[in-house]
This record gives C-alpha cells, sequence and structure tokens, in this order.
C-alpha cells in the first residue's frame, strides 16, 4: 500500500505523471468514517483519469470545521482507509481551511469536487487558468458522516 505523501513529494510525482502523459484528478474532503458515498465519488473521480490524488484534512482542520467532536478517525485511519481503496492513488494533508494553496502547487488536470460545493470550489481559478477543468458531482442521498454520527447518537441515547 503506498504511503501519505508530503506536499514536495506529491509536486514531484505530479511532474512526472505529466511528463507521462497522464491525466491527473484531485479532490479533498475529511472522509472522517469513510462510507459509499465517499466510495463512489472517488471511484467517479479516478474514472476521470489516471491518477486520483485525495487531499484530506487534518484533524486540527476538521476540528476547526466540523466542531470540537471531530474528527472521529483520525487523520493517519482516515489516510489508510483511502490508500487501501484501488481508486485512489495519492493522499496528502492539508491543514489550511481550504486546499487552495496545494491545489496550485499540485495543478490537476481535473479538480473534483461534490456539488454541495458548488457555491465556492478552492483552487478553481489555478486549476481552470493553467488548462484544467473542475467537475461537480452530485452526492449521493443518504449517505453522510454528519447523519451517521447523529443515527449512532440516537440509537444509543439513554432512556
Amino acid at each position: 500500500m503506498p504511503a501519505v505523501s508530503s506536499r514536495p513529494d506529491l509536486a514531484a510525482a505530479r511532474a512526472e505523471w505529466k511528463r507521462e502523459g497522464k491525466t491527473v484528478v484531485f479532490t479533498n474532503g475529511c472522509y472522517d468514517l469513510l462510507h459509499p458515498g465517499h466510495i463512489r465519488l472517488l471511484e467517479q473521480c479516478r474514472s476521470m483519469g489516471d491518477v486520483l490524488i485525495l487531499a484530506l484534512n487534518t484533524d486540527s482542520s476538521v476540528a476547526r470545521y466540523k466542531g470540537p467532536h471531530r474528527p472521529l478517525l483520525d487523520q493517519d485511519t482516515r489516510a489508510k482507509a483511502a490508500l487501501a481503496l484501488d481508486s485512489v492513488d495519492a493522499v496528502t494533508f492539508f491543514d489550511e481551511d481550504t486546499p487552495r494553496e496545494l491545489i496550485a502547487d499540485v495543478l490537476p488536470d481535473i479538480l473534483v469536487k461534490g456539488a454541495d460545493w458548488s457555491h465556492f470550489v478552492a483552487g478553481r481559478e489555478e486549476v481552470e487558468a493553467a488548462g484544467g477543468k473542475v467537475v461537480l458531482i452530485p452526492l449521493e442521498p443518504g449517505h453522510s458522516t454528519t447523519n451517521i454520527e447523529k443515527e449512532i447518537l440516537a440509537r444509543f441515547e439513554v432512556k
């Protein structure tokens, strides 16, 4: 199984993939509690190109974004789960509020986000300026880590 890539290693790998003429796809998110919606989105991303990079929010980034009780799984566990999927070729982390700087460093050919982010796609300008494209994928109804968390808490609520 591949290891988590540092930014410099990922940038070097991206340069090699570009020389090889490979289409690089990039997506990002928390991916806390990997669920079927995540897996299908990652499979769709991978089907668009030769290499899929998944950038995961660090634990501190998830906590800032989702609240103090998240993430449910630490970043190393989330990365191992993602790297175990055939669709994911590389995983890296970002601690900033958005992955814009990371995307600017990697400049993927295709940047993918869930359609729930249609109002703002970090890195859109950089990718499009470099000749790449942005793709929004509709989310699968019924699959959400937040909803799974609520369901678990509701089931185990003391009555």
